[in-house]
């Protein structure tokens, strides 16, 4: 019985994090709340497959993207074939966005812990920042499309995802906003901020592989952890399927009155 509900509750926490992945409501933030109520420790090595399940989703979803830019980046790499160059700065432009949160997230990890890990209140707020930076965009409609982003374009949104190191600030939602803030289509803003996901999950991936090594719960938690990491895939992948039909009907204010009510009631009643 026992192991039974250990499968369930790594099942409903595999599907939690992969819906709120996703879409523009943090994952991070709600992970918190789960905590909150269940009064539990997800730990490093749980929360890690959790986000590879999100990370294997939107590589399914995005693969005909991201196989053609990697033939047309090599191409023009390598053979100087000029029709792969906008491909190619699309690439590095994606590298060049992934730096800022790289960077905020190795000097200001433990200040970020201290601040946002002590109270649920906070997360609250945050949630409401999140909100209203929904709501002022959610009637945009850019023009520069996949080949039209800048260097400029690329450090700030960069920059905005640097902000979703704070919980409750979701990552999705403040690189899709400052894109659109920035001009970009609705299609390129979502592909830009989801392929952008890619390295940053993979290099969450990378510095938790030690943290798994030496946890010693791991031992005899493979069923539960791979129901989790299925979980979290499927759900990841039905989510972003969802919030691209949303993307498209333009419909983010949803969201944004989500993210108000959630907030009122987290700084009402809860921590």
């Amino acid at each position: 019985m026992n192991d039974l509900l250990v499968l369930l509750q790594y099942f409903f926490l595999g599907i939690f994090q992969g819906f709120t992945e996703p879409i523009p409501v943090s994952s991070s933030g709600h992970l918190m709340i789960v905590r909150y109520f269940m009064e539990i420790d997800l730990g490093i090595t749980f929360e890690g497959f959790l986000n590879f399940g999100s990370l294997i989703a939107v590589l399914i979803i995005y693969r005909k993207d991201i196989i053609r830019l990697a033939i047309n980046s090599l191409s023009f790499l390598f053979n100087k074939n000029k029709e792969g160059a906008a491909d190619f700065r699309f690439v590095m432009f994606l590298v060049i966005a992934t730096i800022p949160a790289g960077v905020l997230g190795i000097l200001m990890e433990d200040w970020i812990s201290a601040t946002f890990g002590e109270t649920i209140k906070m997360v609250g707020v945050t949630l409401f920042i999140t909100g209203i930076a929904l709501w002022i965009i959610r009637n945009l409609r850019g023009t520069k499309g996949d080949h039209q982003i800048t260097v400029r374009d690329a450090i700030i949104i960069g920059l905005a995802q640097s902000v979703a190191l704070m919980p409750g600030i979701s990552r999705s939602g403040a690189t899709i906003v400052a894109a659109m803030l920035l001009g970009l289509k609705q299609e390129t803003a979502l592909k830009f901020s989801f392929l952008l996901y890619i390295p940053v999950s993979l290099g969450t991936m990378i510095f938790s592989v030690s943290d798994m090594v030496d946890d010693p719960s791991i031992e005899g938690m493979w069923i539960p952890l791979l129901v989790g990491l299925i979980a979290s895939i499927i759900a990841s992948y039905y989510a972003l399927l969802w919030f691209m039909n949303i993307m498209k009907k333009g419909n983010l204010k949803y969201f944004a009155w989500y993210c108000f009510i959630a907030a009122i009631l987290i700084i009402l009643f809860l921590g």
